[in-house]
Parts: structure tokens; sequence; C-alpha cells
């Protein structure tokens, strides 16, 4: 058999490299349009009667090998934990709902709420808050517990830090949705390791975390009707990172429902 000549050969090897490229290089990503004169003037979403979306609320669904359940309802919904945004890469790709997702609009992922619902989310750092519709499924990290668009993120004044440690709460449509920045100084945080009856059990914990290096923990007792509380908890913490820092020593440790709270 004869051999291709050296410059039929080359020509071929290239055509080759050619194809390859095109088949696996990844689509473009279709950039954002530009933003709003004033994205801060974007008004709140405004909460109204809706029907459960047909898509994006399964009882259950499972990412990364972790299974959530979707909420019944949002009403009584509120927690304190870490928000996050989301922008230029995901604008105008498919939410779990199956709206598009607008990077200027007001609207922000969750785990297990209904799709849609209303939340309001106030920055535990400076007092502002906002009101968002929450029609998309995440973020899946530990300790995120909102997926904020980045005019919400704007608003809320953490998108350059990229997160902020936020207080979330569900909205009815009879609910007020006025928003303002708050004059009242920031609540000290902690991370809470865990909430018991019995304080032997708080006490049996904080030994562990205490022989593990975590000398800054403590147990608080708060009255709850007739039986007092005893809550473990670390802190005060200062920042996001070392939230994410003690999660993941305190799920090394065999606590991993540990959470962010506030006096």
């Amino acid at each position: 058999m004869r051999r291709p000549c050296a410059p039929l050969a080359v020509a071929v090897a290239a055509l080759i490299l050619t194809i390859a490229g095109c088949v696996s290089a990844p689509p473009r990503p279709v950039p954002a349009p530009a933003p709003p004169p004033d994205v801060s003037a974007i008004p709140n979403a405004v909460p109204q009667a809706e029907p459960r979306s047909a898509r994006g609320n399964p009882p259950f669904y499972e990412v990364g090998g972790k299974r959530y359940f979707v909420l019944a309802s949002a009403a009584g919904y509120r927690e304190r934990g870490v928000a996050s945004w989301y922008g230029p890469g995901f604008h105008q790709g498919s939410t779990s709902s199956g709206e598009p997702y607008d990077m200027y609009a007001m609207t922000a992922a969750h785990k297990t709420l209904p799709l849609p619902s209303y939340v309001r989310v106030t920055n535990l750092s400076n007092g502002r808050s906002v009101v968002v519709r929450v029609n998309d499924r995440g973020p899946f990290k530990d300790g995120r517990i909102i997926d904020l668009s980045y005019t919400a993120a704007v608003k809320l004044d953490m998108l350059r830090a990229g997160t902020a440690f936020v207080e979330v709460e569900a909205l009815t449509t009879s609910a007020p949705t006025a928003t303002a920045a708050s004059n009242a100084a920031p609540a000290s945080l902690y991370v809470q390791a865990g909430a018991f009856g019995a304080q032997a059990n708080a006490v049996r914990l904080l030994e562990q975390l205490r022989a593990h290096g975590l000398g800054d923990s403590f147990v608080q007792q708060v009255e709850t009707g007739d039986k007092p509380l005893y809550r473990v908890r670390i802190g005060p913490i200062p920042d996001v990172r070392e939230f994410d820092r003690l999660l993941e020593r305190l799920k090394a440790l065999g606590v991993p429902d540990a959470r962010l709270a506030a006096d």
C-alpha cells in the first residue's frame, strides 16, 4: 500500500483535528445584555397568588447524592444562612420552573420552597432587604440557602463579596413588601451545632467540640414554654469564609446539620 505523501498526510491530520475540535468545543455562552442605566432602581417583586409551576415541583429530587424534599407550602418559612448570586453565565438559560433566567429581574433559586414563591431577603450585615420571586432550584453548596439574581445582589450590596449572611422569610400576597436599610447594629452571628431538650446532651456535644479545638463553643439556655432548650453554638463568627470552615470541621466530627444563628 502506498503511503500518502507528506503534504497530503499533514492536510489529512489537520482536517481530523479541525473536525475533532468542532465536535468537542463547548458552546459559547450567550453574552448578557447591557445592564439598565440604574440597576438599583429596578423594583422589588410583588407577591401575588400563582399556581404551582408544572416543572420544578416534584415531591423530592436528588443532586450530588443528597435528597431534597419540596415543601408543600411556603407559609411560615424563615431561615438564616448564606446567600450567593448567579449572573452572566446563566443568563437566558432555563430555570427549574422552565422560565428563562433573567439576571436583571428580581428572582432567586431555592432548594425546597415551592416554585414560584415570594421571599424577603435581608442582608444581616447592613440591614438592606429585597423581595424576590423564587423560580429556580439551588444553590447546592453546603451552608448556602438562596441564590439571588444579579440585580438582587446589587441591591443588597453583596455583589463584590459574592456572598452575604442573610435572613430569608416567605411572603404571602397579603404581607407588606416595603423594604429599607436598617440603622440598627448587625446582630452577632454564630454556628449552631445542635439544640437539645436535655442539658446533658448539650454538654456532651460541647465537650466533644472543645476536645477538637473549638474553644469558642458554648451552651446557651433559652426558655421555650414549659421546658428550657439548650443550644450549642460556636462564635461569634466574622465572615462567610469562617462559617464555611466551621461547617466542614463539624461535618468531619459527625455534625452535618449545623446552621447559622443570630442573637
